[in-house]
């Protein structure tokens, strides 16, 4: 064998090892590569998993320290409701205290219901971390104070209701802060001043009760925005006109603004929205006469009540269109003249009172 051959058969042979020895080391690093990645991802998953219990945790106990704090604000628990059965403890879960609700799959207070209980005390700020709370009641209690602005953080509620209690001063322009907003009772408290524009500018109202307060000045124009809204609640505060935007609600079904200070004009927007049903205008200052085309557009009415105001003239011979009629309230005016026969047509109609009136002839079917 050649010298020449033997070296070209040696660097053949190197070049052989070289490349399988780079192989070799080239799948070691792979494997490695691949070792150090699993082991990275592994650390970040118990991370990650680790940060979302944590986090959740977090927003329990938040839930948790909202209503310690609400229940510390507590002055009066003639039942022992919370004293007895909100527990501070670690382990004591909220979702089962009384009138606490939580969601089925976050496990966060969704509803807080506390009416009926006879409480007394002040709202806390803390309240506001109820970030995932929907429903908020508190009706029929003594709370009083200020109302915290923390509160308009609670932007999933779509009800609110804080009806017989004793609050006082006027209502915060916040309230326009919940979108969502369905229902917002405030009947029954010491509200006064003018009512915030802002609340009108929530388009998911259905109901609004602001009823006996000591609210006065103009319903706000804005009133015609809520095209969603069925009930308007607004009786013994001191309201003296409806604003011509109210015509435009054509899904309001129940309208009471009695014990007021309203006048004769009040009642021209109100004959134009064909959705209602009810129409309670008891107590007011009204003078004039009705239209005796009133029932041209309120095809759905069902209970009229003007009694005890200063209305005149002839109770309206048309009266008989409005043919889904069950009570008939005119008592406590100036009317004149006879009652229609043509009453009689009305055959749902279950009450009517016109006493204390100047009308003439016989009594309608045996009842004044």
């Amino acid at each position: 064998m050649s010298s020449s051959f033997r070296s070209n058969l040696n660097r053949k042979t190197k070049t052989t090892t070289i490349k399988e020895r780079s192989r070799f080391l080239l799948s070691k690093m792979l494997s490695m590569i691949h070792c150090l990645c699993y082991i990275y991802m592994m650390i970040m998953a118990n991370c990650l998993t680790a940060g979302v219990l944590a986090i959740s945790h977090t927003n329990i106990s938040t839930d948790q320290s909202a209503l310690l704090s609400l229940k510390a604000h507590i002055t009066s628990d003639p039942q022992n409701i919370l004293t007895a059965n909100w527990s501070s403890a670690s382990n004591s879960n909220i979702c089962n205290w009384v009138g606490v609700s939580c969601g089925a799959g976050h496990h966060r207070v969704t509803d807080l219901n506390l009416s009926h209980m006879g409480l007394a005390g002040v709202i806390p700020p803390h309240l506001g971390n109820l970030s995932f709370l929907v429903e908020l009641g508190l009706e029929n209690n003594s709370f009083h104070g200020p109302l915290p602005q923390e509160l308009s953080r609670l932007r999933r509620l779509k009800e609110i209701n804080f009806g017989n209690n004793s609050f006082m001063g006027t209502i915060p322009s916040w309230f326009g802060s919940f979108a969502k907003l369905q229902t917002i009772k405030l009947y029954g408290n010491g509200f006064s001043g003018f009512i915030p524009a802002t609340i009108f500018n929530l388009s998911a109202l259905e109901t609004i009760d602001l009823g006996r307060n000591q609210l006065s000045g103009s319903i706000p124009r804005e009133i015609g925005n809520l095209t969603m809204v069925k009930g308007i609640y607004l009786d013994d505060n001191k309201f003296e006109e409806l604003p011509n935007e109210m015509g435009s609600l054509v899904q309001l079904e129940e309208l009471f603004v009695q014990s007021n200070a309203l006048t004769a004009s009040a009642l021209v927007p109100v004959f134009n929205i064909s959705s209602l049903t009810i129409l309670n205008l008891y107590g007011n200052n009204m003078s004039g006469s009705l239209p005796d085309n009133i029932c041209e557009h309120l095809s759905s009415i069902r209970i009229f009540n003007f009694s005890g105001n200063q209305l005149d003239g002839l109770i309206p011979s048309k009266l008989w269109q409005c043919k889904e009629l069950r009570e008939i309230l005119l008592y406590s005016n100036n009317f004149r003249g006879s009652i229609p026969k043509s009453l009689g047509n009305l055959t749902y109609l279950t009450k009517i009172s016109l006493g204390e009136n100047h009308l003439t002839g016989n009594k309608f079917g045996g009842i004044s």
